[in-house]
């Protein structure tokens, strides 16, 4: 089957926002709530295992908060995530994230060659429309065909509802795709929808094991930036562009 779509994760595969947007905005969410809670960079890594951001912060109470109670703690952790995500917004409205090495340059040519691209994250919609409109502007939105973001299915990744969202909104088989993931947990996920994945790691995901991921890159590249292969078969290609992910996807992986 030729490659006919590009399916994207978000955070920390378009652009480092954990580290740099998420962390940042869950602390200072804290600190304006006067709770006494910091999250060092060291326990975000740990942290990250879970995904979605309130079962993030139930996780941190249960694991090292223990003593903590609250009467009403669903609701009580759906404020704290509001008002994260608000401060998210405006970090990214700041300035604070810019996309990761040939993820602009390949949107681009994925668009000129007539590929179609979607998202597929367990992030808020919010989030995905705050990092795209303010480093690719509001109109490169539309360059998804779907944004399967949030809480859209009832099982984040590792479960792979989103992926499988995402593919039968575009009425498209997922042998006719390609995804991009960063994480343990994402690979899992595109892998339960039957998805060849092409990873890119980051300093949260670099020890995570991926396996039957088609290759392991340390970032997507550029021309004068090339990509180190962390695993996955040899190529010319120096960085990653359509002709590389046709080579890919027509690989056994």
């Amino acid at each position: 089957m030729a490659l006919e779509v590009l399916i994207f994760d978000v955070d920390g595969t378009l652009a480092n926002t954990e580290k740099d947007g998420h962390l940042v905005a869950f602390n200072l969410a804290f600190k304006e709530l006067a709770l006494d809670w910091e999250w060092s960079n060291e326990l975000y890594h740990k942290l990250l295992n879970v995904t979605g951001g309130q079962l993030r912060i139930k996780y941190y109470l249960k694991k090292y908060k223990s003593d903590f109670q609250h009467h009403d703690l669903d609701n009580f952790v759906a404020s704290i995530h509001k008002l994260k995500t608000n401060i998210y917004v405006r970090l990214m409205d700041e300035g604070a994230v810019s996309l990761r090495p040939g993820v602009e340059r390949l949107f681009n040519e994925a668009r000129a060659t007539g590929l179609r691209m979607a998202i597929a994250t367990t992030t808020t919609p919010a989030n995905v429309d705050a990092l795209i409109a303010n480093t690719l502007g509001k109109k490169a939105l539309d360059w998804f065909e779907v944004i399967g973001a949030g809480d859209v299915v009832p099982n984040l990744k590792p479960a792979g509802d989103i992926y499988t969202y995402v593919l039968k909104a575009m009425n498209i088989d997922a042998d006719k795709c390609l995804a991009f993931e960063d994480s343990y947990n994402g690979i899992i996920s595109a892998t339960q929808a039957g998805l060849k994945t092409l990873i890119t790691v980051n300093e949260y995901t670099d020890t995570h094991e991926f396996e039957g991921a088609c290759a392991i890159l340390s970032n997507l590249g550029e021309s004068d930036q090339p990509f180190e292969i962390i695993k996955g078969n040899s190529t010319e290609s120096t960085f990653v562009d359509v002709a590389y992910l046709q080579e890919l996807h027509a690989q056994h992986c």
